[in-house]
């Protein structure tokens, strides 16, 4: 059973928020341990910290390499070298240099093979930001650490929706002008890939959100709908990918068209992430498709303004480990299907009879 422990990375975020609250609340049920190997990348002194103040009972076990990970424990390696102060609730350059070591430690450990899947407990991305890290998020860090020159899609699900970005961390006034029809047909295609791959879903249904009120009115209050969004669904739908629409974003959530579709594609952040969190703010998971590495985080913030009152709720870091359990597995299930696949068959007839040939 333990060799077939998935290995978990999971980066403390910034330590000022609930990351560590939500860390040892999670794995609080000898159960969790039981699906997996938990390796945190942050300060033992910290998480000692919180879990004195928080009065939880969770133990974990300091190791120096993520080699050392022992199974049915919570592993924590310490990343960083000096004292980190804790000021709960507060924004920091501190805490963020401390989210941002734990980060870089454990993208150099993906890369030398140590962990399975990622998940990354919540930063601040103003604090966060320095020389190396200028990034709008986890997402665009990540992909170009360890991409390998894949483009990565930001896709926030539960069990009943699932919600993917064409336009990730972009300024509202920009989003309109980084609109383009091969932009779109992109995210179609990972969407799709993704899906398939890593939710295991054979023919997924995608529906596609207009930019503009109304889905434009023909025009009438905006052509993206007629110049690129249209179009892009035509070609996407050439190459075999079931996707459907524009629908107006309003109409389309109000009356929970959703369920009718494996996906939405949304436009821009908040077009998508506004609904998805009214429905699934609870047990919300922020996954990032296209990459090789599995990569979850929870779908709340650091939540400053409960941090350290004992107040925060587990259950989206708990969906967020599980969700990279299945995603993992699916996708060696998936590889595997494919590693061998049948030869194509077709009927030659020549005479009266029918002959099998192999291709």
């Amino acid at each position: 059973m333990e060799q077939n422990r998935i290995r978990i990375a999971i980066t403390q975020g910034d330590v000022n928020g609930i990351g560590y609250e939500v860390i040892l609340k999670a794995f609080e049920s000898p159960t969790m341990l039981e699906l997996c190997t938990p390796i945190v990348y942050g300060s033992p002194k910290v998480m000692t910290y919180h879990r004195k103040a928080l009065n939880l009972e969770t133990s974990f076990s300091i190791i120096n390499s993520a080699s050392e990970a022992i199974p049915g424990r919570i592993n924590v390696i310490n990343c960083n070298d000096d004292e980190v102060k804790v000021d709960l609730g507060k924004a920091s350059r501190e805490s963020g240099k401390a989210a941002l070591d734990a980060l870089e430690k454990a993208m150099l450990d993906y890369k030398e093979g140590l962990y399975d899947v990622l998940v990354t407990a919540p930063i601040h991305k103003e604090m966060i930001q320095s020389e190396t890290f200028t990034f709008p998020g986890h997402t665009e860090y990540i992909e170009q650490c360890v991409g390998e020159g894949a483009k990565a899609l930001m896709i926030l699900a539960n069990d009943r929706l699932r919600v993917a970005l064409v336009t990730g961390h972009v300024p509202v006034a920009k989003i309109a002008s980084s609109l383009t029809q091969e932009l779109i047909e992109e995210k179609l295609d990972i969407f799709n890939a993704s899906l398939k791959s890593d939710f295991g879903i054979g023919a997924p249904r995608i529906a596609v959100l207009a930019l503009n009120p109304h889905a434009g009115d023909g025009g009438v209050i905006g052509n993206e709908e007629e110049t690129i969004i249209t179009p892009a669904i035509q070609a996407m739908r050439e190459k075999g990918v079931l996707c459907f629409g524009p629908y107006p974003a309003d109409g389309f959530m109000g009356n929970a068209s959703y369920t009718h579709f494996d996906g939405v594609l949304a436009m821009y952040h908040d077009q998508g992430l506004t609904p998805f969190k009214v429905l699934a703010m609870d047990d919300g998971v922020n996954f990032t498709a296209g990459l090789p590495l599995v990569r979850t985080s929870p779908d709340h913030g650091t939540a400053f303004d409960i941090a350290g009152k004992n107040e925060a709720s587990a259950n989206s870091m708990r969906q967020a480990i599980y969700m990279a359990i299945d995603i993992y597995r699916n996708r060696k299930s998936d590889a595997e299907a494919h590693r061998n696949p049948l030869r194509k068959l077709y009927f030659e007839k020549r005479d009266d009879s029918d002959k099998l040939k192999l291709e």
